[in-house]
């Protein structure tokens, strides 16, 4: 298997915010931000050069592609991933840091080419809801699992079931041996999107995708959604915020708080019975 990375130059916090979400809705799911620079991640498979000259042409920004390897591109992970503390609860490192944490949590991942390391704005915001909210005994559906760090830490906040899906092989397999190494008895991985996933009744959905894919499955999460459950989105930006919500609220949520960072947002909604 190979990946294409995509290097971007030139950049502003707005610009790089705006290019995230961007190529998110067309197949790109690492992300490494740095300063004034982007660096994406795509499998070769879901690259298309074409939307991907659209997007810099109308952005007006530089770039560079580059073709990696399984094997280069665990190296280039090793080699930049960092750990990571979220709102002083939850480290997020990887195997091979050695270090002392002093946060109530601890998840460790291999990252790979799955989305979902702790470094990006909606990763900690989602982290930031979940440590509120009462996951005991709950079932639980991440919706988009990536690395599967949302699916770990739901079942370490005390989520009896959790089924996390997605429709990338790698991030199945990543989510999969990411779950084992964090001794995770309670998390079921499938290789799925909604409309083939198992029918089964959340108490609280976690979609951590991208506005395009929440809005297409609105409905869809409302339906899979129990009554009196919870659900929170993100992958989002300040700028999606009214069109998340006004279809939520279409689809049947009321929407509970938000949280943001750095033009991200993660919105808590509540299922309204119709």
């Amino acid at each position: 298997m190979r990946y294409i990375k995509v290097k971007f130059t030139g950049l502003t916090g707005e610009v790089s915010d705006m290019l995230i979400a961007m190529l998110s809705d067309i197949g790109f799911n690492g992300f490494e931000e740095g300063e004034n620079e982007l660096l994406a991640y795509a499998d070769e498979g879901n690259y298309d050069p074409g939307e991907l000259e659209d997007i810099a042409v109308a952005l007006g920004i530089a770039y560079e592609t580059e073709t990696l390897t399984h094997q280069n591109w665990n190296a280039l992970w090793e080699s930049n991933f960092q750990p990571v503390v979220v709102d002083d609860v939850c480290t997020i490192r990887a195997h091979f840091h050695d270090i002392q944490t002093s946060t109530p949590y601890e998840i460790i991942i291999t990252p790979k080419m799955s989305f979902g390391t702790g470094h990006h704005a909606t990763t900690q915001l989602m982290v930031m809801q979940m440590k509120d909210m009462d996951f005991r005994g709950k079932c639980v559906l991440d919706f988009g699992t990536g690395t599967g760090v949302l699916a770990i830490f739901a079942e370490m906040l005390g989520a009896d079931a959790i089924l996390a899906i997605d429709n990338d092989e790698w991030s199945v397999e990543n989510a999969i041996e990411n779950a084992a190494r964090n001794n995770c008895s309670h998390i079921t991985v499938k290789k799925a999107s909604m409309e083939d996933s198992p029918e089964i009744k959340s108490d609280i959905i976690l979609a951590n995708i991208n506005r395009h894919i929440l809005l297409q499955y609105m409905g869809d999460m409302y339906e899979r959604l129990a009554d009196d459950g919870l659900i929170v989105m993100s992958g989002l930006l300040d700028a999606d915020r009214d069109i998340i919500t006004e279809s939520a609220g279409n689809a049947g949520f009321d929407l509970v708080n938000e949280r943001g960072i750095n033009g991200w947002i993660a919105l808590l909604f509540s299922k309204n019975k119709k």
